[in-house]
C-alpha cells in the first residue's frame, strides 16, 4: 500500500493536506507531530487509512526511519523561517520524493541548492506548493502562457482572519516584516520595505475592494528565474481592514531590535490569533488572490487577469498541496531535481486538478484602457 508521511500533519495545514490526499488518492497517510493527545484526535477525524507518530524534527534518526518507510514526504512542519533543508536532504538520500509548503525565501533558496543531488539520486522534490505560493505560481504561469510576451507580473493575496490556519501562520505573518527585500523590478533586484505602497485592489466576492501591501513571498524570487519578465510584484493584506493598519504600525512603528526579538514575534502572535478568534466569526477564514499579468498579445498592450477565491486558506492550502501529491504518486510528474510549482506543474495539470476539486479561476484578457483600478 503506498504510503505518504506528512511532517507537521497534525496542524492546520498538514491534516488540510490528508485529507486532500486521502480523498483523491488511494494512499494511506502517516501524520507526525510533537503531542500524541492531538495527533490521535486527528486521525481519529480523518478515518482508518490514517495513523499518527510522535516526532520532533531533531531526532534525525527516526526521521529517516519514517522518510524511508514511505512513497512520498510533505514537509508542512512551519514556520520555514526557522526549518532547515534536513527533510528535503534526507528524502534525497533515502531515494524518496518531496514537496513542501514553505513560505519563506530563504528556505526556498536554500532547498533550490539541492537540485543536483536530487537529479543524481532520482527525486523528484517541489518547493512552496500550497494556496500562497502554490496555486498562486500557476495562476501567474497560466496568464504568462495566455499572452505573446509577459512584462509584468503582480500577485496579490488577502486573508480574512486567521484563515483558519492556526498561530503558526501568525508568527510566519510577524517574521515576515522584519526584513527589507528583493524585488524585481525593471529589470534588477530592488530593496523594498515589507508592508509599504498601501494598495486598493477588487478581489472576487465576498470581499471585493481591499488593500494589500508589498510583502516577500517565494514567488518575488521564482518567477523572475522561470520566465523572461521585467517586474514581478507580490503583495498582500487581511481583512478587516483593521489589521491592516495595526500590522503597518508593527511593521513601522517599532524599533527594529523590538520587532526582531523571538518574544515580540510569540506575543504578537499570540494576540493576534486570539483577536482573530472573535473576528473569525464575523468575516469567515477565507482566502482570495488576484494574479494580474501585463504584456502583449497581438501587438497590443493587454492585462491578463485571474482570480481565486475559497472559503478556508487552511483548506485551500490543502488542496495546492494534495493534488500535486498527487501527481507525484501516480507517476505523472516525475522529473527528477528541485523546482518551484510553475516549473513543474503544467497549465494543463492545473486546470485538471482544479476542475477535478471543484475549483473556479476565472480568467480573461483585457485591453489596457479597460484593466481598471491602477493596473
Amino acid at each position: 500500500m503506498t504510503k505518504v508521511l506528512i511532517v507537521g500533519g497534525t496542524g492546520r495545514i498538514g491534516s488540510s493536506i490528508a485529507r486532500d490526499v486521502l480523498a483523491h488518492t488511494d494512499a494511506n497517510v502517516v501524520l507526525t507531530g510533537r503531542h500524541r493527545q492531538r495527533g490521535h484526535a486527528v486521525i481519529h477525524n480523518l478515518g482508518q487509512r490514517s495513523q499518527f507518530l510522535q516526532l520532533d524534527l531533531s531526532d534525525l534518526a527516526t526521521l529517516r526511519e519514517a522518510i524511508a518507510a514511505v512513497d512520498l514526504v510533505v514537509h508542512a512542519a512551519g514556520p520555514f523561517h526557522h526549518r532547515t533543508t534536513q527533510v528535503l536532504q534526507t528524502c534525497i538520500q533515502e531515494g524518496v520524493n518531496y514537496l513542501d509548503v514553505s513560505d519563506y525565501r530563504g528556505f526556498t533558496h536554500q532547498a533550490l541548492a539541492w537540485q543536483d543531488a536530487a537529479q543524481a539520486a532520482g527525486v523528484t522534490a517541489i518547493v512552496n506548493t500550497g494556496v500562497f505560493p502554490g496555486i498562486s505560481n500557476s495562476m501567474a504561469r497560466q496568464g504568462i502562457e495566455a499572452l505573446d510576451q509577459a512584462e509584468s507580473v503582480q500577485l496579490s493575496y488577502i486573508v480574512a482572519g486567521s484563515g483558519g490556519a492556526g498561530v503558526t501562520v501568525m508568527r510566519t505573518t510577524f517574521l515576515g516584516l522584519q526584513h527589507p527585500f528583493d524585488a524585481w523590478i525593471e529589470s534588477q533586484w530592488r530593496s523594498v520595505q515589507p508592508y509599504t505602497e498601501r494598495e486598493k485592489l477588487t478581489f472576487s466576492q465576498p470581499y471585493g475592494d481591499a488593500h494589500v501591501y508589498w510583502y516577500d513571498m517565494p514567488e518575488a524570487m521564482t518567477l523572475p528565474t522561470s520566465f523572461d519578465l521585467k517586474t514581478v510584484k507580490t503583495k498582500f493584506g487581511v481583512v478587516p481592514d483593521f489589521y491592516n493598519h495595526a500590522t503597518w504600525l508593527t511593521a513601522h512603528g517599532l524599533p527594529a531590535a523590538v520587532l526582531k526579538h523571538p518574544r515580540t514575534v510569540e506575543f504578537l502572535s499570540q494576540v493576534s490569533y486570539w483577536m482573530t478568534g472573535v473576528s473569525d466569526r464575523f468575516t469567515g477564514t477565507g482566502v482570495a488572490m488576484r494574479c494580474d499579468v501585463k504584456g502583449q498579445k497581438a501587438g497590443e498592450t493587454v492585462y491578463y487577469r485571474s482570480l481565486f477565491v475559497h472559503d478556508s486558506a487552511a483548506i485551500a492550502a490543502g488542496i495546492g498541496a494534495g493534488y500535486i501529491a498527487e501527481y507525484l504518486l501516480s507517476g505523472q510528474m516525475k522529473q527528477p531535481g528541485v523546482y518551484p510549482v510553475e516549473q513543474i506543474l503544467t497549465t494543463s495539470q492545473f486546470l485538471a486538478a482544479a476542475d477535478s476539486r471543484h475549483l473556479e479561476i476565472p480568467a480573461a484578457v483585457l485591453p489596457h484602457d479597460d484593466a481598471g483600478d491602477d493596473r
